[in-house]
Protein backbone atom coordinates (compact mmCIF):
# COMPACT_ATOMS: atom_id res chain seq x y z
CA UNK A 1 0.00 0.00 0.00
CA UNK A 2 1.34 3.41 -0.93
CA UNK A 3 1.84 5.78 1.96
CA UNK A 4 0.40 9.25 1.76
CA UNK A 5 0.77 12.31 3.89
CA UNK A 6 -2.09 14.64 4.60
CA UNK A 7 -1.76 18.23 5.69
CA UNK A 8 -4.85 19.92 7.04
CA UNK A 9 -4.82 23.66 7.18
CA UNK A 10 -7.45 26.22 8.04
CA UNK A 11 -7.50 29.87 8.94
CA UNK A 12 -9.15 31.29 12.02
CA UNK A 13 -9.33 34.98 12.87
CA UNK A 14 -8.16 35.12 16.49
CA UNK A 15 -6.71 37.62 18.86
CA UNK A 16 -2.91 37.41 19.14
CA UNK A 17 -3.09 36.58 22.83
CA UNK A 18 -4.82 33.30 21.96
CA UNK A 19 -1.71 32.10 20.14
CA UNK A 20 -0.41 31.11 23.55
CA UNK A 21 -2.59 27.99 23.25
CA UNK A 22 -1.84 27.29 19.57
CA UNK A 23 0.40 24.29 20.22
CA UNK A 24 -2.14 22.60 22.50
CA UNK A 25 -4.95 23.31 20.04
CA UNK A 26 -2.96 21.79 17.16
CA UNK A 27 -2.24 18.70 19.25
CA UNK A 28 -5.94 18.30 20.10
CA UNK A 29 -6.93 18.76 16.44
CA UNK A 30 -4.48 16.03 15.36
CA UNK A 31 -5.75 13.77 18.14
CA UNK A 32 -9.37 14.32 17.10
CA UNK A 33 -8.57 13.59 13.45
CA UNK A 34 -6.73 10.36 14.26
CA UNK A 35 -9.44 9.22 16.68
CA UNK A 36 -12.06 9.77 13.99
CA UNK A 37 -10.03 7.68 11.53
CA UNK A 38 -9.91 4.99 14.19
CA UNK A 39 -13.65 5.26 14.88
CA UNK A 40 -14.39 4.81 11.18
CA UNK A 41 -12.08 1.78 10.97
CA UNK A 42 -9.67 3.47 8.56
CA UNK A 43 -6.69 2.81 10.85
CA UNK A 44 -5.94 0.30 13.57
CA UNK A 45 -5.50 1.08 17.25
CA UNK A 46 -1.80 0.27 16.93
CA UNK A 47 -1.45 2.73 14.05
CA UNK A 48 -3.38 5.40 15.98
CA UNK A 49 -1.13 4.99 19.02
CA UNK A 50 1.95 5.22 16.81
CA UNK A 51 0.70 8.35 15.02
CA UNK A 52 -0.08 9.98 18.37
CA UNK A 53 3.22 8.78 19.84
CA UNK A 54 1.48 7.30 22.87
CA UNK A 55 1.15 3.86 24.43
CA UNK A 56 -1.74 1.55 23.63
CA UNK A 57 -2.82 1.99 27.27
CA UNK A 58 -3.00 5.77 26.86
CA UNK A 59 -4.85 5.28 23.57
CA UNK A 60 -7.45 3.13 25.30
CA UNK A 61 -8.11 5.99 27.72
CA UNK A 62 -8.53 8.44 24.82
CA UNK A 63 -10.81 5.99 23.04
CA UNK A 64 -12.95 5.61 26.15
CA UNK A 65 -13.21 9.38 26.59
CA UNK A 66 -14.20 9.72 22.91
CA UNK A 67 -16.76 6.92 23.14
CA UNK A 68 -14.87 4.62 20.78
CA UNK A 69 -15.30 0.94 21.47
CA UNK A 70 -12.10 -1.10 21.56
CA UNK A 71 -14.01 -3.91 19.90
CA UNK A 72 -14.46 -3.80 16.15
CA UNK A 73 -17.85 -4.68 14.79
CA UNK A 74 -17.63 -8.28 13.67
CA UNK A 75 -19.84 -10.94 12.23
CA UNK A 76 -20.40 -14.07 14.29
CA UNK A 77 -18.12 -15.98 11.90
CA UNK A 78 -15.30 -13.42 12.26
CA UNK A 79 -15.58 -13.55 16.03
CA UNK A 80 -15.59 -17.36 16.01
CA UNK A 81 -12.41 -17.32 13.88
CA UNK A 82 -10.72 -14.96 16.33
CA UNK A 83 -11.67 -17.18 19.28
CA UNK A 84 -10.38 -20.25 17.40
CA UNK A 85 -7.07 -18.49 16.63
CA UNK A 86 -6.68 -17.38 20.23
CA UNK A 87 -7.30 -20.89 21.50
CA UNK A 88 -4.69 -22.26 19.09
CA UNK A 89 -2.12 -19.77 20.36
CA UNK A 90 -2.92 -20.64 23.98
CA UNK A 91 -2.72 -24.36 23.31
CA UNK A 92 0.66 -24.03 21.57
CA UNK A 93 2.30 -22.22 24.48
Amino acid sequence: MAKAKIDIQFTLPIDGTLLYHKSDAEKKAKEAFILELLRQGDISAGKAAKLLNISRWDLSELMSAAGISPFAEQTAKELANEVENALEVLNNH
